[in-house]
């Protein structure tokens, strides 16, 4: 067992107004909506900077497209939750975000399968006008909900992110390199992605969540979690040739004669 316990996630993904659209808006969804957002590395919160907020009505309408259905069925981009436990905790923390004040863009809780009427699921659901101080947004909901906050500046998007108190992973859309630059100085997460929506690093690499996304002294896998499995002996020899006596002994490190 390794010494690292991932514990929780609020991914941000920050979008701001020069990034190619129509690669950012599929990379969203993808990364929100794919395993029903079962996944630690989801990307289940936006914040959309300046400009970018317009682009919420098309970030819908390619939403609305995935299709909804049983995991082993031809076709589906979203399957059931893993019990109706956690359908109802879903359905619960949207109705939240409703009731304090989020918007409701595309609702997900109403949506029927044919064949599978008692089946677990919950369709891709985005609540806007989120804030910080929502249910929905301070608690890992782990399923397809994308909840969106907007910042006028990305300074006031990186201190959204760095006030979260999970660091698991975030990315940044854009086209501009030293913004990248900076946010991914600045921002104090884990894992970050620059136009890569879920950040997971090859395995020669740790698994590197931060803050409130890790417990525990190491990472998994990589070469921490080498270490960790691993007993370290160390050996150190030396071989003179027949002829190569040392003369008197040494009496400084290291103490091989001299």
């Amino acid at each position: 067992m390794c010494s690292h316990l991932p514990i929780g996630a609020k991914n941000h993904g920050v979008v701001m107004p020069d990034a190619n659209k129509e690669n950012t808006l599929n990379q969203l969804v993808g990364a929100a909506f794919g395993a029903a957002g079962q996944r630690c590395m989801a990307l289940s919160t936006a914040i959309l900077v300046g400009e970018a907020r317009d682009w919420l009505p098309e970030l819908v309408e390619r939403s609305k497209a995935l299709r909804v259905n049983a995991g082993d069925q031809p076709g589906a981009d979203v399957g059931p939750l893993i019990s109706p436990e956690s359908r109802a905790r879903v359905e619960m923390l949207i109705q939240s975000g409703v009731d304090e004040g989020a918007t409701l863009l595309l609702d997900g809780r109403n949506v029927h399968v044919k064949g599978y009427e008692n089946g677990n699921f919950v369709g891709p659901t985005i609540l806007s006008n989120v804030t910080p101080e929502m249910k929905c947004y301070k608690e890992e909901i782990f399923g397809p909900v994308l909840v969106v906050l907007e910042a006028d500046t990305l300074d006031k998007a990186i201190s959204l992110v760095n006030d979260n108190p999970y660091g698991n992973g975030t990315a940044i859309f854009t086209t501009n390199g030293a913004t990248a630059r900076k946010y991914t100085h600045e921002v104090e997460v884990g894992q970050i992605g620059v136009n890569v929506p879920i950040p997971v690093p090859l395995p020669m690499f740790s698994f590197t969540g931060s803050r409130g996304s890790f417990r525990g002294d190491m990472n998994f896998y990589g070469k921490q979690g080498i270490q960790f499995y691993t007993q370290i002996k160390t050996i150190t020899s030396q071989w003179k040739a027949e002829d190569a006596t040392t003369k008197s002994p040494a009496v400084t490190m290291p103490t091989m004669g001299r």
